[in-house]
């Protein structure tokens, strides 16, 4: 995952920096639309913050072709697996206030459901921070989603692969701490840990732990999109233009998968956790804690974020992906800036990437 998405801006820096024309680049390559044509993205938002702060936000294209709403700052995306740098920030937190130990057997906070146990286990142990860094073990890495014409299932449905779950169960296969291999069912584990703890579903503990003290006021946990909101959401696409049925696919899959929101909005989390960083916030961690959620455990990866050295600079984010959206967030380790991508297209991680590297140039990032 990493080393693709780095290949891909490299790819789009070349062309950006030589300024030329190919099958891969634009007639402008610094035209965001014109990027868009190229892959048949139809809508697109771009939030581009510095100095720790949401700075402008850029929107082109339509949210729906069927109805040709355009995109606007409030149309609501699928923000696919950037919702694991939220969540884990959220379960970070809870471990900051002494409620979950990052380090302690996951099994110790899971009452109403249990990770099986099994050989794998005798020596090492599935915890939240493995969990959040995908080095559990766990198995399952991503989830197809539900169509609003079928059943979707209950998170323990889904833990357990029971019908109508569509994805196998979540095992531990790999000793723990191991390796890395992306598991997004390690994401549930910890999810139906939260809920055990709190008591409390994981969209109102989202709502509660991120999204109101950030101002996240965009944005949603809840699935499927309450009716209020469903006007506010952009039409998913596939790669050959087809709309994908419905709108856009159901994500019981919360922790992992289930975030709708913008890119201000995703850009508000981030500035926050940055300022938390310099010692300047604690909405959400405070400064060790924040230095924890961005720092190394394996691969590149942190709790719940990738981690990159772009010529000799530091920067965190993810991409994403769901049926119909795809999204990229990528924000400087020492300092306030970044942006955020959504797009309505699986083509979106290609226009994704050439627009990260145009941002960067544009703003006279270090490393861009």
């Amino acid at each position: 995952m990493i080393p693709a998405g780095l290949s891909l801006i490299s790819v789009a820096a070349s062309l950006l920096m030589a300024g030329c024309s190919s099958a891969l680049s634009p007639e402008d390559p610094t035209d965001i639309a014109a990027w868009m044509d190229l892959y048949d993205v139809p809508g697109v938002s771009v939030a581009v913050f510095n100095d720790f702060a949401l700075d402008y936000v850029e929107v082109h294209g339509v949210a729906s072709e069927s109805t040709m709403e355009p995109v606007t700052e409030g149309t609501l995306f699928q923000a696919a697996s950037l919702t694991k740098g939220v969540s884990s920030a959220a379960i970070v937190s809870l471990a900051q206030e002494g409620a979950m130990s990052l380090d302690a057997p996951i099994n110790d906070y899971l009452t109403s459901w249990q990770l099986p146990h099994n050989a794998f286990q005798e020596s090492e142990q599935v915890t939240p921070r493995r969990l959040l860094s995908h080095t559990a073990g766990t198995t399952v890495g991503g989830f197809r989603g539900y169509r609003y014409t079928e059943s979707s299932p209950s998170l323990i449905q889904i833990l357990n692969g029971e019908p109508p779950a569509n994805s196998p169960p979540v095992v531990v296969d790999l000793v723990p701490g191991s390796r890395f291999r992306y598991s997004g069912g390690g994401y549930l584990v910890a999810q139906q840990a939260v809920e055990d703890v709190t008591g409390i579903g994981f969209p109102e503990f989202m709502r509660q732990r991120v999204l109101q003290p950030v101002g996240m006021d965009n944005s949603t946990y809840e699935q499927p999109l309450p009716p209020d909101l469903l006007g506010l959401a952009a039409a998913g696409y596939y790669a050959d233009g087809t709309a994908v049925p419905g709108g856009h696919h159901i994500y019981p899959e919360i922790a992992p998968a289930a975030l709708w929101t913008t890119p201000s909005d995703v850009a508000r989390f981030l500035t926050e956790i940055q300022r938390s960083l310099r010692g300047e916030s604690n909405l959400v961690l405070n400064e060790e804690n924040a230095t924890l959620l961005v720092t190394e455990v394996k691969r590149d990866y942190s709790l719940g974020f990738d981690l990159w050295l772009i010529h000799g600079h530091l920067y965190f984010g993810h991409s994403g992906a769901n049926d119909g959206f795809r999204g990229r967030m990528v924000a400087s380790r020492t300092g306030g800036y970044g942006v955020v991508i959504l797009t309505n297209s699986d083509n979106g991680h290609l226009l994704s990437d050439a627009v990260v590297e145009l941002i960067g140039m544009r703003e006279g990032w270090p490393g861009f």
